[in-house]
């Protein structure tokens, strides 16, 4: 019997295949194939297979599904029950997988010394692809092993080129390497190979200009210059004939992204774990993927995987990725979700490509890796599941961990090696006691110095803290006083125990806290209580009840002590136990109880909200609906004299607002909700805004507040359809906010809400729904009421008309809004109606009148902030500039209007503008980069479920790739 994965599950037997039907067999077979002859635990099955609807009868729903797969196999022995958990038997090469492996790991290892044997077990090897693995199962375990499997064929691809190459071809290689490369643009090899067999044929001009090609798209596509092994394929084209040689490179300093902190200038040591480190990377046969630092708090698990990586960091020129997981600390541990998406914008993914749902991020994530050499440093991680969603999936890449637990999980399940952090011997804690003390002062006190190191705990983060206490005492005897200090200290956080090396820290931490004077001391504890990461001076004086002179002061005493860490920005950090700490201490006597956090927490939430509405009052003062009274703040607070000020408040403040609507009571996070909104919504901050109307949801439902869960369901209905996600969600939440306004008779909610059920119809081109939504909207509200709820669904009315190509009925509409804003001073809103003028001119033929009011309207966008307006501007200006024969300056003014949409977070303005884009760079001759733009379009379109841009960005794409002589590649690109 055979098993055939590498394309469509088969199960083939005595020469006849079967194709295993069905999601719940399908499912269950391949994961029991991606461990075969190991255990699965009936837990995960049951996991994979139905997710949140499991239930108690999940088990036996479980045991059917084994009983139906034992009889389709028609061999029940092969899958047993063992323990609690099932095994399905294998032999030796019934697996496709299993015999492509085997062939590709020989015949790579053949490709220098028998070039022709290794690419004739190469082509066996990818023969026995059949198509895409596991099409249409959805379990994350099969994704990720679908993947690997996908990245494995492609370096196949590539170890069979080199060998074909080895062998002497060229020509005859060129027109599959183009294939290739053009299918894979940021796969840096195929380039290389490209060119090589480009260079054989003679073609050494071609080849070049194919270096030239490749360097600009990595340029655009990822901010980066070309990796080392494709700069030297261009050294060695430029420097003479090639003949002999390979495509392959070593490895040098690459230009990827680099994110790794600074080491720590007090590192000392760790020599033996280093080296240790160093064999888990290059372990024979087969290196580790995966490596975890596991120890105590304070042990320095950071410190040297920093020191490691950063001494490393030419095994990895692609680039290092670093995020702290925030897996122990006082907030909540930072989301797979979120860390994945600062890895994807590092990696060159525009804001609004980003994935919403967790299990996209991570095949995103693991798309971009492939083949990179590359190193993913995770730190502070909680626990397994906060780690599994982060592991690249490519061999090519490393993953290096560090957490206080000991992830057993990783190790059993992705054969992860784990190195146990002991604390620092004798000898390395003296040498960094001398280096921060000096030898001398070691010298003069060398039993005081043995009792402080074993009253540490031998712990780095106690020994930095105590030799900065002892160097800010002048004179001597500074060492056997802290050390004697630490001896009667026998409460909860009293002695440093050897045997208990979590209390480390804390005692000295607490000797640290008593030298403070009171009023220092408060602002320390207060500080604990703080929700976000990084307050400010104003902040902490709320929290403290205090002025802010007299909190600077305080806060200078607490950084000169390093206690408290103060950021390039001005603003404030605790370090994760440090923060803990200070958050304990407010239970002590001293510190006042949770009665002392209660009131610090309170008016922390009275000045952010007082702060954040008078924020708002600057930068948007003429609001439709009156946003919630504030609390009144009689402290010190920010000043703003600007709409910009007040953005760059909001932008500053932002994290901390969010966080603080985590734990407020439910009217403050609603009264939060209402009065950030518009700020969220013109600032393009959909996944916060995500966030905060989730919460502002559950706490309006807490409250039983009808009008408040409408507004919210309003805000949630909208933020979904900016974010293009489940649209049927988006619009439900929507038309569940219309009729509880239509049952409270509030006609004005009732017309803001039908323009945002239009704009998400249109969206999802609905258009007739869209325009009828749009129409019943401006009905809602009398030619003399509140002109803004009249304004948006005409702006938003005309461009529907437009996608109807009822253009002149469009322009009515505009011409009426431009004429409306003028009579009520709403000049903010001009440059919005003229770009859509222009628009609408621009397809009716006046292409120099549509110019003259994108060139007004670019004006005003960008001296009120209006970006979205701005990209439409520029995108009109692209086209016309394309119309009069100028496609250079259309390039530079589309690329202009993207790089404006990346930033603002609209899935459908970034679409408009790679749409234009790819056009203009088609007219100006460049085909690989128009159809780069093309397919970013379409993933673009087809996350945010818009329907026609989909349409168009395939059409456009097998347009595009039938002129360009590949009329076979444009065929698929119009399937669905």
């Amino acid at each position: 019997m055979e098993f055939q994965v590498l394309g469509p599950l088969e199960v083939r037997e005595s020469g006849r295949s079967r194709p295993v039907t069905g999601r719940l067999r399908g499912t269950l077979l391949g994961l029991l194939l991606a461990r075969a002859d190991q255990v699965v635990p009936a837990d995960a099955l049951v996991d994979a297979l139905w997710g949140d609807q499991e239930d108690d009868r999940s088990a036996q729903r479980l045991y059917l599904q084994v009983h139906r797969l034992r009889a389709f196999l028609g061999e029940p022995e092969r899958l047993t029950r063992v323990d609690d958990g099932y095994r399905l038997r294998l032999a030796e090469g019934e697996l496709d997988a299993e015999r492509f492996e085997t062939l590709v790991v020989e015949g790579t290892g053949l490709v220098e010394r028998e070039p022709r044997r290794a690419a004739a077990l190469l082509r066996a090897g990818l023969g026995l692809w059949r198509g895409t693995p596991f099409p249409g199962v959805e379990a994350g375990a099969l994704g990720d092993w679908a993947v690997r499997l996908d990245e494995r064929r492609l370096t196949a691809r590539e170890s069979l080129y080199r060998a074909e190459l080895a062998g002497g071809a060229g020509a005859e290689l060129v027109e599959g390497l183009e294939r290739l490369a053009l299918a894979h643009p940021l796969r840096e090899r195929f380039h290389s190979l490209l060119m090589e067999a480009l260079d054989r044929a003679g073609r050494r001009e071609d080849a070049l200009a194919a270096y030239q090609r490749a360097r600009r798209l990595l340029a655009d596509e990822l901010g980066v210059e070309p990796g080392p092994e494709l700069r030297q394929s261009a050294a060695r084209l430029r420097s003479g004939p090639t003949a002999g040689r390979t495509a392959s490179g070593m490895p040098g300093p690459g230009g990827g992204p680099s994110q790794l902190p600074l080491e720590s200038a007090g590192f000392v040591g760790r020599e033996a774990e280093m080296r240790e480190l160093d064999a888990l990377v290059s372990a024979s046969p087969a290196p580790v993927m995966i490596a975890a630092v596991a120890g105590t708090a304070g042990v320095g698990k950071t410190a040297l995987a920093v020191r490691w990586a950063h001494r490393r960091r030419a095994l990895f020129p692609d680039g290092q990725l670093y995020v702290d997981l925030r897996g122990y600390g006082p907030g909540q541990p930072l989301a797979p979700e979120d860390a994945l998406a600062g890895f994807l914008r590092a990696l060159g993914l525009a804001g609004s490509a980003i994935p919403h749902d967790l299990d996209e991020r991570t095949a995103r994530f693991r798309t971009l890796v492939a083949g990179r050499r590359m190193l993913v440093l995770l730190d502070n991680a909680a626990e397994v599941s906060q780690v599994r969603p982060l592991l690249a999936g490519s061999p090519s890449c490393v993953t290096l961990v560090t957490s206080r637990d000991a992830l057993a999980g990783l190790v059993v399940r992705e054969g992860a090696r784990r190195l146990a952090l002991d604390r620092l011997s004798h000898a390395e804690a003296h040498a960094l006691l001398r280096r921060s003390l000096g030898a001398e002062r070691l010298a003069a006190e060398p039993a005081a110095v043995d009792a402080l190191v074993e009253r540490c705990a031998r712990l780095p983060l106690a020994l930095r803290i105590a030799a900065e206490l002892v160097r800010s005492q002048p004179g001597p005897g500074g060492i056997a006083e802290l050390a004697g200090a630490l001896v009667p200290r026998r409460r909860a956080l009293d002695l440093l125990d050897i045997d208990d090396p979590h209390t480390a820290v804390r005692a000295v931490f607490s000797w640290s806290y008593r030298r403070l004077q009171p009023p220092v001391a408060a602002v320390f504890r207060v500080l604990g209580a703080h929700p976000g990461p990084d307050p400010d001076e104003h902040a902490v004086a709320a929290l403290a009840g205090t002025a802010p002179r007299s909190v600077r002061r305080a806060l200078d005493v607490l950084v000169r002590g390093h206690l408290v860490e103060r950021l390039p920005s001005g603003r404030y950090r605790l370090h994760d136990l440090l923060r803990a700490y200070a958050a304990e201490l407010t239970g002590t006597p001293d510190g006042g109880g949770t009665a002392e956090r209660a009131a610090a927490l309170g008016r922390l939430s009275d000045y952010y909200l007082a702060t954040a509405s008078a924020a708002m009052d600057v930068l948007l003062p003429n609001e439709i609906f009156r946003r919630p009274t504030p609390p009144v703040w009689p402290g010190a607070a920010p000043r703003f004299d600007s709409p910009d000020a007040a953005r760059d408040w909001l932008d500053a403040e932002r994290t901390n607002l969010l966080e603080l609507s985590r734990i407020s009571a439910p009217r403050r996070t609603v009264d939060l909700a209402e009065t950030l909104w518009r700020y969220l919504f013109l600032g393009g901050f959909p996944d916060e805004a995500m966030h905060l109307y989730t919460r502002e949801l559950a706490a309006a439902r807490t409250l039983g507040d009808p009008i408040a869960e409408a507004r919210a369901r309003n805000n949630l209905g909208k933020t979904m359809d900016q974010l293009g996600l489940d649209g049927e969600a988006a619009l439900d939440h929507l038309r569940g906010s219309l009729a509880a306004f239509e049952r409270a008779d509030l006609p004005e909610w009732q017309s803001a809400v039908r323009n945002n059920l239009g704009v998400a119809h249109g969206r999802r081109g609905q258009l007739d729904a869209a325009v009828q939504e749009f129409e019943r909207s401006i009905a809602l509200v009398s030619p003399s009421g509140p002109w803004p709820l009249r304004r948006a669904p005409m702006v938003n009315l005309s461009r529907c008309l437009k996608e109807l190509g009822r253009y002149e009925e469009a322009l009515g509409h505009l011409s009426e809004v431009l004429d409306r804003c003028r009579e009520n001073g709403d000049e903010i809103h001009i440059p919005n109606a003229l770009t859509g003028t222009a628009d609408l001119l621009l397809l009716t033929g006046r292409s120099a009148e549509a110019a003259g009011h994108a060139e007004a309207g670019l004006a005003l966008a960008r001296e009120h902030g209006f970006r979205a307006v701005e990209v439409d501007c520029l995108r009109v200006l692209g086209v016309f500039a394309r119309e009069l024969g100028d496609p250079a300056m259309a390039v530079a003014r589309h690329e202009e209007a993207l790089e404006v949409a990346r930033s603002i977070g609209s899935r459908h303005t970034l679409l408009e503008a790679l749409d234009e884009l790819a056009a203009s760079r088609s007219a100006a001759g460049d085909p690989v980069r128009a159809l780069a733009a093309y397919r970013e379009a379409l993933a673009v379109a087809t996350e945010a479920e818009h329907a026609a841009g989909v349409a168009g960005a395939r059409a456009a794409i097998a347009a595009l790739l039938d002129r360009h002589g590949d009329p076979e590649a444009a065929e698929p690109a119009l399937l669905p």
